[in-house]
């Protein structure tokens, strides 16, 4: 490029916006472009005012190089080494000017130390993704494998109108939480959406989650994800990395879920489902995983993280290897200033370009981990996400264990800030449900809101109920099956979980014999009434509600198809169980009291209390005891006075019950019989009743 293409100082001023008593650099040409030093605290690359800003950063290497590709190719039409006086610190930034962000892809080369005993593996010949790329190429249409695991990057032009729509800041105890896979959710034909698993087929679905009645839905991850990784193929099906456990760029959405190439505007069909969203008051969360990287242990590829820093962005024992508390090869050095510092960054990316409500963070203890994987008290990561200004209004949701058998239900440091998957709650509610001896004491206190695990440190807010998620038996299998069904995964039935409390009601699978499916359906609209009637944040699996299966697959992780995709003609032929499940949903809403402490009580009640057959249950429920009743009463000034009994058997003979006297004028009704098949019309109902094995009954107070 000849001096009479550069840019003239007095046009750089006034693009760029800085002041005109500013000395300014000289220009330096490379390989024939215009650069000068760029903006070395705005990472990655940025588009500006006549060209591209590139920064990155490195702690031990000794020299970087920008690569510039042309779209599909695979060597670089342009080879721009920093210059030194282009580095502060460990941090290279440069602009280069004349670039027009839809002709070019970008990666880098860094040079360093080769010392793996000290974790350092520097490579200069590797092609090397950026940390904080906002769109990865080379992955972009699912199912086309990606040789080489070449990766680059695209700049990404921000140019989404929002319009005047606001977030919806629903109150955490209002939550009814919705987890699904964006491309499971439609990716079978009966789903009937014009761009089956995409965003913009489970926005044409939005519509149905409005009538459902659920108001937020939280994304099994959608970050950029490689569904090649560990690709094979098992007895004729292919099997994928389908969940997408496994990141590759924390920065980027995955573009395989997208409608249409979406050439340097990537984001922008998830920004409209996100939009509509929150047109329908229903906020939106990630799945987000920074426990680990796809770039696994010694065997993995090496493709970012490795290249810039290993030694920082990995846990690594004293012989340089990797520790693997995640169970997937490596772990990430969360509490590390500079790891810690790009996961601060990437959330506040999400919110404020995304306009994201809330994150779910995988196998977050790994997130409380020191360098030398041991738990911290008071973690520095898990300490800024709380107390971030920009994070003040997002939900944080922790996987509160991880695959190095660390377990903090009710413990995982939180600052009254952090909620948690509450697996105690789906484990001893499940063990209730099917019957198991000695749980009553159990499943009221997880009904109550599991004070016994978190009021001994005034967390609020902080119980996140769930019965199903992806990661096991969907809800209509738990009751089918005792056993994991993980053939098709062809690891011989070995990976997934066995502890699954489950129960399939007299026959292994499906059948055909009425009486096993009636309490099949009792036993899923038990749960679901019960889940809905519990103090906490509820979640379930998409699916549910129109008694779903995976066919007893437990860990169906790599299972792109019909194991994993939702079955849509299921909504018809199980019609009255998604009425049933809005019915519920609906009754929660309606009575506040299920949701929060009012006002300490009303009526000669207390707040929350604990009823045998006979009312007033005293003491510790005893091992035998199969029948619990839980009153929720409370006051509030605009619904007046809620008080609201929870009648549930799960004894395998029909019981005699007593309800709590009501003072004088007031009366109890029946509002929800899981007895029947279909949701009911509220109806009077007296003091004594008789309630019919694995049955439940739930009243108001008139």
């Amino acid at each position: 490029m000849d001096a009479v293409n550069a840019p003239e100082k007095e046009d750089i001023v006034e693009k760029l916006s800085l002041p005109r008593t500013i000395h300014l650099i000289p220009m330096d040409y490379i390989d024939g472009f215009a650069v000068r030093p760029g903006f070395y605290e705005i990472n990655g690359a940025t588009a500006i005012p006549g060209g591209v800003n590139f920064t990155v950063h490195s702690h031990s290497a000794t020299s970087i190089s920008l690569l510039l590709f042309h779209r599909t190719e695979t060597e670089p039409f342009a080879v721009l080494p920093f210059p030194k006086g282009y580095r502060i610190g460990n941090v290279y930034s440069m602009i280069v000017f004349k670039l027009n962000i839809e002709e070019f892809e970008y990666a880098y080369r860094v040079e360093g130390p080769y010392e793996p005993e000290k974790g350092l593996i520097f490579d200069g010949s590797r092609y090397l993704l950026d940390p904080y790329a906002k769109a990865v190429t080379g992955q972009s249409h699912w199912g086309i494998s990606n040789p080489g695991q070449q990766y680059k990057a695209r700049v990404v032009k921000d140019d989404f109108d929002w319009r005047d729509i606001q977030q919806p800041l629903i109150a955490m105890e209002d939550l009814i939480i919705y987890e699904l896979h964006v491309r499971g959710f439609t990716r079978d034909e009966s789903s009937g959406v014009a761009h089956p698993g995409t965003f913009a087929g489970l926005l044409e679905k939005l519509p149905y989650l409005e009538s459902l009645g659920i108001n937020a839905i939280e994304l099994m991850p959608i970050f950029e994800f490689d569904e090649m990784q560990d690709y094979r193929t098992w007895e004729g099906n292919i099997l994928y990395n389908y969940w997408g456990y496994s990141t590759v760029g924390f920065f980027a959405p995955n573009t395989s879920y997208t409608a249409s190439t979406e050439y340097n505007r990537e984001g922008n069909e998830l920004k409209s489902l996100i939009q509509a969203c929150h047109q329908r008051g229903i906020e939106v969360y990630l799945d987000v995983v920074f426990n680990h990287t796809a770039e696994g242990d010694e065997r993995g590829p090496f493709f970012s993280y490795k290249g810039f820093d290993n030694n920082i962005y990995y846990l690594l024992t004293p012989d340089g290897k990797y520790y693997n508390f995640s169970g997937c090869g490596n772990t990430m050095n969360c509490n590390h200033p500079i790891v810690r510092q790009m996961i601060l960054d990437c959330l506040r990316y999400w919110v404020t370009t995304y306009r994201v409500d809330g994150f779910r963070f995988d196998l977050a203890s790994i997130l409380g981990r020191s360098e030398d994987g041991s738990p911290m008290g008071a973690p520095p990561l898990l300490q800024s996400l709380a107390f971030d200004p920009i994070l003040g209004d997002v939900k944080l949701i922790a996987e509160a264990w991880d695959a190095g058998g660390l377990y903090q239900v009710g413990t995982f440091p939180s600052w009254n800030r952090w909620a948690e998957w509450n697996g105690r709650y789906r484990d001893d509610m499940r063990r209730y449900l099917k019957g198991d001896g000695g749980m009553a004491q159990a499943a009221v206190l997880r009904m109550a809101g599991s004070g016994d695990i978190y009021e001994a440190k005034n967390r609020k807010n902080a119980s996140v109920n769930f019965f199903t998620c992806h990661d096991g038996f969907t809800l209509w299998d738990l009751f089918c099956y005792n056993e994991k069904h993980n053939e098709k995964n062809g690891w011989n039935n070995t990976d997934g979980a066995n502890d699954n409390n489950s129960w399939n009601c007299g026959v292994e699978g499906e059948t055909a014999d009425p009486a096993i499916n009636a309490l099949r359906r009792r036993m899923a609209r038990n749960a679901f009434a019960l889940l809905m009637c519990s103090r906490g944040i509820p979640m379930f699996l998409a699916g549910d509600e129109f008694c779903n299966s995976q066919g007893g697959n437990n860990n169906a992780y790599c299972q792109d198809n019909l194991t994993s995709w939702l079955d849509w003609g299921l909504l018809e032929k199980n019609r009255d169980m998604f009425l049933f499940f809005q019915a519920m949903i609906r009754f929660r809403k309606i009575h506040p009291i299920l949701r929060s402490n009012l006002s300490g009580g009303c009526c000669g009640f207390p707040d929350v209390s604990f009823h045998g057959v006979k009312p007033w249950h005293g003491g510790m429920f005893e091992d035998h005891e199969r029948y619990i009743g839980v009153l929720f009463s409370g006051w509030e000034k605009e619904t007046g006075t809620d008080i609201v009994y929870v009648a549930s058997n799960a004894y395998w003979e029909p019981l005699e019950i007593s309800l709590p006297q009501l003072p004088e004028r007031m009366g109890w009704t029946l509002e929800a019989d899981t007895w029947r098949e279909a949701p009911m019309a509220p109806e009077k109902g007296e003091g004594r009743f008789v309630i019919p094995p694995r049955t439940v009954m739930v009243f108001t107070a008139r």
